[in-house]
């Protein structure tokens, strides 16, 4: 199997660097990122900006939508500046902006490639559009310009899941023969209705995630056979029970999402199968625990099944990432997640949703 690279970015990562460094300069680690929030109609919008709001790495310096029929009324956008899209793309002090906006209001990075072009960072919410052209063109754009463009996957850092990637890649499983991974979350109608709106239905929405982990351990996989099928009794056009089979050199992986399953939020599972033990991460919020059964004993485990409490963390679901992006922006921190494994997330995506 080939594993994508990580932190090989060549320009990208000089050009990230220097800019940071030249930030460095110019201020004190302890100053703020002036940050904006560009659309708030996506399902994470509102986290996200309480987030930002909250954490003291960020200054929120307001929110552009520039869709009036958004609600604005939720309590955490009181006291917020509403921004026009010129004031927010022009103001050279506001060094990143959080992409939030309706999936369907930016399935062609349109707001995404305006914050690139402006010369912003850019923190840019799940699923990364429909065309695998058009994000390697967004993060080229990025790349000539020096700035980043982080997904807004936020498993990649959950505790759980990185115990269980981490007892895989260090060997303490064995060889690593499948990989299961499922994310079941029932719908209202009007949830069912968004989601209709893609081919690839709910894996769109919520299988975008686990192929990012199953990347992120296993590299790019060989064939990819799915089934994107409505199997309810709802009478509308939602992909709402789906299955997609990646094939890797020495190893299979497996991504069921569907919208049907009572109490979704329990069953979700992340389990990686190897021939001396096995890790599953369930269930992965609010509790936070990782199952190991092992033949033998290896690094901080014991032979046999043992359950691993990951200590519920202290900060909002979604800081991690922007303490990522934060150090990538002030101490030059190399990028976790390169170029190349972003678009081989976004091929396996769109190949198992059917929708290239």
């Amino acid at each position: 199997m080939t594993n994508p690279p990580k932190t090989t970015l060549g320009r990208r990562a000089f050009l990230l660097a220097s800019s940071a460094g030249a930030v460095s300069a110019a201020s004190s680690t302890s100053k703020k990122i002036r940050t904006a929030v560009y659309g708030i109609g996506h399902a994470h919008a509102r986290g996200k900006v309480q987030t930002v709001r909250e954490m003291s790495e960020y200054e929120l310096v307001g929110i552009c939508e520039p869709d009036e029929k958004q609600p604005r009324d939720h309590e955490v956008f009181q006291g917020v500046r509403w921004l026009s899209e010129r004031e927010m793309l022009d103001d050279p002090s506001i060094e990143v902006i959080v992409v939030e906006s309706d999936v369907r209001d930016n399935m062609n990075f349109v707001y995404a490639e305006k914050a690139v072009e402006a010369g912003k960072h850019v923190h840019l919410d799940k699923p990364p559009g429909e065309s695998l052209a058009a994000l390697k063109k967004l993060l080229e754009a990025a790349d000539r310009r020096g700035v980043l463009v982080q997904m807004g996957y936020q498993w990649r850092y959950h505790p759980a899941m990185q115990k269980a990637i981490e007892a895989a890649r260090k060997g303490w499983l064995g060889h690593i023969y499948m990989v299961r991974a499922t994310i079941n979350k029932p719908l209202d109608q009007e949830g069912r209705d968004y989601n209709a709106a893609y081919k690839g239905g709910m894996m769109f929405d919520l299988g975008s995630h686990m192929i990012d982990r199953i990347v992120d351990l296993l590299g790019k996989p060989k064939t990819i056979k799915s089934w994107v099928r409505h199997d309810s009794t709802v009478n509308d056009k939602l992909a709402d029970n789906t299955l997609a089979v990646f094939e890797f050199e020495k190893a299979m992986a497996e991504v069921y999402i569907a919208a049907q399953q009572p109490h979704g939020n329990s069953y979700r599972t992340f389990q990686i199968l190897g021939t001396e033990g096995t890790a599953t991460v369930r269930p992965f919020f609010p509790e936070l625990r990782m199952h190991v059964d092992l033949a033998y004993a290896a690094g901080p485990y014991k032979a046999g099944l043992q359950t691993i409490a990951t200590p519920q963390p202290k900060q909002a679901p979604y800081e991690p990432d922007f303490l990522a992006l934060a150090g990538m922006i002030r101490n030059g921190d190399t990028p976790e997640y390169s170029m190349e494994h972003d678009l081989i997330v976004q091929e396996a995506l769109l190949r198992a949703c059917q929708m290239m």
